[in-house]
């Protein structure tokens, strides 16, 4: 899986006191990553990549969906991603007619939840209804992003397994660049997933047992 570099990552660098920032051969510099590599001065240096166990995109499968506000994104990132290689299926909805999003949130959530897909993507006007709707099933960690940061944060420390963005409230580059980076980030766990687990209990005791 193609690795991309946020202007997060370039800020770290900054940070640390470094001249320079080693970047994976084939990964891909955000925009903003690269204004920030410019105008610090970084001198960028090419590695081997050490990603030989990533599993490449056409064995990630991934839902998407949205409701009415979303269809014109929606198709263009389905659209994105599968120029990307990604094994991605359309839920709905395919028209500009009304529809509740919780039917659509719960439509790929669930598919997330049961295995069936490895990622859900929900649309929305502004990616907030559709993961409150997909946190209610068990299982399933949705987080809204805004900005590649979020969306970063969101897998590496949250192991989010549904991304929801708001075709209302972010343009379609910003939306495309934090599909990217969401897809392209990996949860980190170790401290992380001591957090997750107590996640995990809180959603267990308040689980209705049918």
């Amino acid at each position: 899986m193609t690795r991309l570099i946020t202007e997060d990552d370039v800020k770290k660098v900054i940070q640390s006191g470094n001249k320079e920032i080693v970047v994976e051969k084939g990964s891909v510099l955000t925009p903003l990553a690269k204004d920030r590599i410019f105008h610090s001065g970084l001198r960028i240096v090419e590695s081997e990549s050490s990603s030989s166990s990533s599993v490449p995109n056409s064995q990630v499968e991934i839902a998407i969906g949205s409701d009415h506000t979303g269809v014109k994104i929606k198709k263009i990132i389905f659209d994105f991603l599968k120029q990307k290689g990604y094994d991605i299926i359309d839920v709905g909805t395919f028209t500009e007619d009304a529809v509740d999003y919780p039917d659509i949130a719960f439509n790929v959530a669930n598919r997330v939840a049961i295995g069936e897909v490895n990622y859900g993507i929900l649309i929305d006007a502004t990616g907030i209804p559709s993961a409150i709707t997909a946190n209610k099933i068990p299982g399933i960690r949705a987080a809204t992003c805004y900005n590649e940061f979020s969306a970063k944060s969101s897998r590496e420390h949250n192991d989010a397994n549904v991304l929801a963005v708001g075709a209302r409230s972010l343009g379609e580059e910003t939306i495309k660049s934090i599909t990217e980076v969401w897809l392209s980030s990996k949860f980190l766990g170790d401290r992380h997933q001591k957090r997750l687990d107590k996640i995990k209990a809180i959603e267990e005791k308040y689980s209705k047992k049918l």
